[in-house]
Parts: C-alpha cells; structure tokens; sequence
C-alpha cells in the first residue's frame, strides 16, 4: 500500500540535525549505561561483546523502520497515528493508551534509577532517594514547558556532557585492560549469549520517542533518516566500547558491584570514581526524562485533537506548539506513579514490567501499520517486514506481562463504544428536535 503526504514538504520546525541526534541519543543510550554492561558480562562471560553487536545489527531494521514513518508522516500521535492511517481508530487510540499511560509509567522510575545511583555512591542515606528523584524530575519538566526550542537546545548539552563521561570512563579504565579476561571467552555457552542479547534489546529501545516530536524538525524528510543513523552509530559504539573494558578490565567481578562504571573508574588513580558516575547517573536520568516527557506530552495533545482523550489537552498539538495542558497532565500521572512507587517501598520490577510490555505492545502495532503504510519493496518496507518478525518474538517473550497493555486496550474499546453511543443519541436528539420544529411550523 502506497500513501503519499506533502506534510514534510511544507513544514518547517525548530529541530536540525545536531538537537534532532542528541533527542535520539539521549532516549536510546538511557539509564542501561549504568547497569547493562555489568549483567550482561555476568551472563555471557566476555562473548557477551557479540551480543552487544548481534543487538546493535537487529536494532537497525527497527531504528529505520520508525525513521522512514517519522519523516514521511511527521505528526505529534507518533506510532498512533500511523496505525490510525493503517488499521484504524480503535487500534489507534490502543496504541496511544499504550504509550501515554503504560510507556509513562517509566518516567518516575527513570528519576528513581539514577537517584538510587547517586543516593549510593556518596553513601546518603536511603531515605534521600525520594528527595533526589524529586530534584531530577523538575528540570525536565521545567525545560519542555518552555518548548522543543528550548528542550532542544538543553538536550544538546546533556547528551554532549553523557558522550563525555562515557567517553571518559572508556580512557580511565583501558589502561587497566588485561586480554586474559577474555579467556574463555564462553564460559556459559551460546546460552548465556542469548541471555545477554534478551537484555541488550532493551538497551537499545527508545527510536518510537522521536516519532512524537518528528512534526518539530526543520526538514523531517532529510534530517530523521540522517539524526537516526548517526545516533545509531554512537550509541552502538558507546555500548560495544562499554562492555569491551567492563570485561577487559574488570573480568569475572563485573557484575558483582551496584554499578559497574564505578567500579570500572575506580580502577584508576584519579580519585574521581564516585563523584564521576554521580554525574553519569543524574544526566542520563535528566537526558532520558527530557526527551520522553516531551513525547508524552505531544502525544496527549494529539490524543486531544482525535477525541480519545479530553479535547482541553488539544492545545499545543500544531507543529512549534507547546502543549502545556497535556505536560500538566503528564505532571499528574507521574506524580501519581511516583507515589505508588514510593508506597511500594520504591520496589520498581512491577514498573518497569508495565513499560516495557507496553512498549513490546507498541513495536507491535507499530511494525504491522510501517508495512501497510511504506511504499512496497522500498528500503523502509522491508526493514519494517523483518521488525514484524522480530517484534513477534518480543511480543511471545512478554508473556503474562501484557496484562496492563491488555486492559488498556480494553479501555480504548469502551472508549471507542460510548462515543459511538454519545454521537448516535446526539443524531436521535437533533432529528426529534428538527421533527419537533417542523410540526410547530405546520
């Protein structure tokens, strides 16, 4: 199925190329940086560096499947409202409940990882996690309620100040290196490769996020395609270099410590290990919950505008728009995890279980509608035909999970049904009233 838009013809954003690639960074590398390489080495041994790169090449045909919709179909309801174009409403408003509300869960426990890392290294006490996630959540919201403009321009300096550090820990810890910490290199077999690749694959997620904001680039055609392949690219290389001196230098004990970046620059002299991966933790915290609230809050706008959700959050929605109410919106259902979250003794797994099942929930629609929707036999249709298949075998690995995805689709159903049901009582109401009108008259 082939359909055409003049949309990116006409448009002009405030997004180019250098803010455009550090949005992406900042929502793909994320918090895994402070975690991943750890447990994967834990599982795999030091084949875990061909997971890492086994990832990387199955994350291209998704990273371009998005890209090809982003910039033929710039529009705020992201992968809602290509599978509005491709399957219709009711899937539509799915996808967007999905995301809005399930993929939102993910915010506050964003700010709580990287509170929780800091809370750690400079040895606070617990108690003051609460506090911390507090303190980095305000900024975010704080710079989207100002515009993309100004988001973009901060998420150009965090995801430049993350790439520094990342960098940073790579030329503390190589010196360290010893290539007998590759040997052997499977100690867990191909099995424990698997295992590493089934984490990765999360490491790797967050290309949907551009979707939301692709209506706010200056030329979407051109600079999408080109801002994917370069954060592709940097972040493949980012987390390749990452697992290659989490293994290189600290061999079996990676994996054993909180965080693996501590331990890795703790291997120097320098004496700044701890205050170091502070800062790590808190900009990818900052960088990750910049990008997505933005997402979030254009998607609610668009939900709005389409009638699935109040049509008050439409304002904002128009490219260059500051959707404000629907960041207000935002800033109460985060506010509502955040304390379920904190009355659950900041005990995540449920969480995060909710917004990657979501997020497989999502991938899956998504896919299905990039076939429908891409020009046959392009470039962008056959990497959205090998995402459908391995989309699929998320979609089996979620299992149990896709509980809260389910019941969110239901919702989306009801949703869809009374207001079937309100438009037909209205059109019953206005012909009795027009009847009525006619019969005075005569």
């Amino acid at each position: 199925m082939k359909t055409t838009t003049t949309s990116q013809d006409t448009h002009r954003g405030s997004l180019g190329l250098a803010s455009g690639t550090a949005l992406y960074i900042a929502a793909v590398l994320g918090t895994g940086i402070l975690v991943l390489p750890g447990l994967a080495a834990t599982a795999a041994g030091p084949a875990s560096v061909l997971a890492v790169f086994a990832v990387f090449l199955l994350s291209i045909p998704l990273a371009g499947t998005f890209a090809a919709l982003a910039s033929r179909f710039p529009d705020p309801g992201g992968v809602a409202s290509y599978v509005r174009r491709a399957l219709g409403r009711t899937w539509a408003r799915m996808t967007g409940y999905w995301f809005f509300f399930g993929v939102g869960v993910g915010a506050p426990v964003v700010a709580i990882l990287g509170a929780e890392y800091v809370v750690a290294i400079v040895g606070a006490d617990r108690g003051a996690v609460v506090w911390v996630a507090l303190a980095i959540l305000v900024p975010p919201f704080v710079s989207n309620y100002f515009g993309v403009r100004v988001s973009g321009a901060v998420q150009l300096v965090l995801t430049a100040a993350l790439l520094f550090v990342v960098i940073g820990v790579v030329a503390v810890a190589l010196p360290a290196a010893a290539p007998g910490n590759f040997d052997p290199f499977l100690p867990h077999g191909w099995g424990g490769v698997g295992t590493a690749i089934s984490l990765f694959v999360w490491a790797f997620a967050g290309w949907e996020v551009g979707t939301h904001i692709a209506g706010e680039f200056r030329n979407p055609r051109r600079v999408i395609p080109l801002a994917t392949a370069i954060a592709l690219v940097v972040v493949g290389a980012a987390y390749l270099a990452l697992q290659y001196v989490t293994v290189a230098v600290l061999g079996e004990a990676a994996g054993r410590g909180r965080v693996p970046l501590l331990d890795l620059v703790a291997t120097s002299d320098l004496g700044v290990g701890p205050v170091f991966v502070a800062v790590i933790a808190a900009i990818v915290a900052l960088g990750v919950l910049n990008v997505y609230l933005g997402a979030f809050a254009k998607l609610g706008a668009s939900l709005g505008r389409d009638g699935d959700l109040p049509r008050w959050m439409t304002p904002g929605v128009e490219s260059g728009g500051i959707p404000r109410r629907s960041l207000g919106v935002v800033a109460l259902l985060t506010a509502t995890y955040f304390a379920l979250m904190t009355w659950q003794g900041l005990s995540l797994a449920t969480f995060i279980l909710i917004h990657t099942s979501s997020m497989v929930a999502i991938y899956s629609l998504g896919r299905i509608a990039a076939v429908r929707l891409l020009e046959r036999w392009s470039p962008g249709w056959w990497m959205a035909a090998v995402s459908v298949v391995l989309t699929l075998g998320l979609l089996v690995l979620a299992g149990p999970n896709l509980l809260v995805p389910g019941l969110l689709a239901v919702a989306a159903v009801v949703v869809g049904l009374a207001g079937r049901l309100g438009r037909r009582s209205a059109a019953v109401k206005a012909d009795a009233a027009r009847a009525e009108a006619l019969r005075v008259a005569v």
